[in-house]
């Protein structure tokens, strides 16, 4: 008969390859898809070199509020004070860490040690983590539904046949039934431990404040990242519709667990703008220009602010 400890390190084994397997597929999708329009990401680049360095300039200050924007919104997360210096360092790195492992898993993991370090038992940490994830996800689709009827027609689901419709739910019903189920008397403590963390965080109205408005924040300042950046390359679509496709692609991104969203943030921001009628190489340009200013410039400065953290003990 199984412990109960081997049945946990089993179904986290099975957990495991399923993100493994599925960041892989998806992956390899973005490489196949780059590969068959390769003259437009090459023709997008070359847009990119010649773009306007004020808007660009104006999208790399927007990435950096990010950071402070997370930092504001880990901190109404959390009912105790934390360390300010640390805690913007903190998210840095972990928007480093996160774009190396899958389904957010590396920021996850720098800001629950940080929390720790802070003092927090490692449930409250973990609580902290999922208050402030669920806020974020709130935050998004509040402003998906306050843009879309501002932008009437941008938001077009695709025609999907019935048998991949069908195949799909069952794939989906595949998984709640082997990741989810014997996990679910967990998932109900979690919930409703994070349930009780928000009510004691609303009960601090400055919590509360710094939880919705950091998360308000980090959302609409990557919007405008993408927005600096159509600017820069000189794509016709108004503030709000590329804030309301940005919305939209993170969101769908957000379900596959690729690392940092690379692969599937990248391919569903193309196919958005692309469907707003964006021509490819417009499209890649200013997929190319985001990426560059949120992931690739920051990454290696990120990944030595983690290793001092590591070094100094406070993460």
């Amino acid at each position: 008969m199984t412990s109960p400890a081997g049945l946990t390190a089993s179904l986290g084994r099975r957990r495991a390859y399923w993100q493994a397997g599925g960041c892989l597929v998806v992956l390899l999708g973005a490489l196949y898809v780059v590969r068959r329009h390769w003259p437009a990401v090459e023709s997008g680049a070359g847009r990119l070199a010649v773009a306007d360095h004020g808007w660009l300039l104006t999208g790399a200050l927007a990435a950096v509020g990010t950071w402070a924007a997370s930092a504001l919104a880990q901190q109404g997360a959390v009912v105790g004070r934390l360390p300010g210096p640390r805690l913007l360092a903190a998210q840095f790195a972990a928007s480093a860490a996160n774009h190396l492992l899958p389904a957010g898993i590396g920021a996850g993991a720098v800001n629950l040690r940080f929390l720790m370090r802070c003092g927090l038992p490692a449930g409250r940490a973990a609580g902290a983590l999922a208050v402030k994830a669920a806020t974020g996800a709130a935050v998004r689709l509040a402003l998906i539904a306050l843009l879309a009827p501002a932008c009437p027609g941008l938001l077009r689901l695709p025609r999907v046949p019935p048998p991949a419709l069908a195949a799909a739910s069952g794939l989906a019903l595949l998984l709640v039934l082997l990741l989810v189920t014997p996990w679910w008397s967990r998932c109900r403590r979690a919930l409703a431990a994070v349930l009780a963390d928000l009510r004691a965080l609303h009960a601090r109205p400055a919590r509360a404040a710094a939880l919705w408005g950091g998360s308000l924040a980090f959302a609409a300042l990557h919007a405008v990242v993408l927005i600096a950046v159509t600017r820069a390359v000189g794509l016709p679509l108004a503030p709000l519709q590329v804030a309301l496709l940005y919305l939209a692609a993170s969101s769908a991104a957000a379900l596959l667990p690729t690392p940092g969203g690379l692969g599937s943030l990248d391919a569903a921001l193309a196919l958005a703008l692309s469907a707003a009628g964006t021509p490819g190489a417009g499209a890649a340009s200013a997929v190319l220009g985001y990426r560059l200013l949120t992931v690739w410039l920051p990454l290696l400065p990120g990944l030595l602010v983690l290793g001092v953290l590591v070094r100094r003990k406070a993460l």
